[in-house]
């Protein structure tokens, strides 16, 4: 479990700096990116270890890969996209 986690985490810090180095203009501030990534990739591997039981670390750390991923690609905006202030 504890090989499990730690995997988890550097598999989320692998795509928070695989995004961040691709997509740095559409992605906010990189601490930001930097936290969600290993956040995630522990949120899925839980999911996943508990889904399909002990003993399957692969599928543990391809979960915490899909999650962080997805997770990850909530926070990128769309190119030229303007933003509206609050007030208008």
């Amino acid at each position: 479990m504890l090989w499990e986690a730690l995997g988890s985490v550097l598999i989320g810090l692998a795509v928070a700096s695989a995004g961040v180095r691709w997509l740095s203009g559409r992605l906010p501030a990189s601490p930001l990116v930097y936290a969600t990534g290993p956040v995630a990739a522990l949120f899925g591997c839980l999911i996943t270890r508990t889904v399909v039981g002990p003993g399957h670390a692969l599928a543990s750390l391809t979960g915490a890969l899909v999650v962080a991923a997805a997770l990850l690609s909530l926070l990128v905006r769309r190119p030229g996209r303007m933003r509206r202030s609050a007030a208008a």
